[in-house]
């Protein structure tokens, strides 16, 4: 883990909550002159701790509805199975994350789809044919109560 100092930390929360920010107002809001904030921006970029930049789209005004969250257990565990798994959930445009659990099933994927006939044949086209699958298990989201992706910053030291 890279040290985290306050200006450092004030960079990131700023950005996570405006990732358009210039370095010229990004300077000003920590009143400090812009080479040394493009030079921390820069550092930041570089060692990783800011991945990239994305906007965040409202899923439901793309006319993506439905939320779920699938279980998945998988009967093979082999390589070949195993590679050729991931790289269906990385190539799907449905699947939002997929994490490789403990616990009793193997993965937990969010899936969106535009509403629950979508989402149907969603899992018919492909969860059902994922190899090694052995079960799916689907809950809805019936409401989203807190959907953000940024994270909490802690200063080091």
């Amino acid at each position: 883990m890279t040290d985290i100092d306050t200006i450092n930390a004030q960079i990131l929360e700023l950005l996570q909550d405006d990732g358009r920010m210039t370095n010229t107002r990004l300077a000003e809001h920590l009143g400090m002159s812009e080479t040394p904030c493009w030079r921390r921006l820069k550092k930041l970029e570089e060692s990783g701790i800011i991945d990239g930049y994305q906007a965040n789209l409202n899923r439901r005004k793309l006319g993506l509805g439905v939320m779920a969250f699938v279980q998945i257990s998988c009967s093979e565990h082999g390589q070949a199975a195993t590679a050729e798994f991931q790289r269906i959930i990385e190539v799907t445009p449905n699947i939002l994350a997929c994490h490789n659990t403990t616990g009793e099933d193997d993965f937990l994927l969010i899936v969106v789809a535009r509403d629950l006939d979508d989402y149907s044949a969603f899992v018919d086209s492909t969860l059902r044919r994922l190899p090694g699958v052995s079960s799916i298990r689907s809950n809805l989201s019936l409401k989203e109560m807190k959907a953000s992706s940024k994270l909490p910053i802690r200063v080091s030291g």
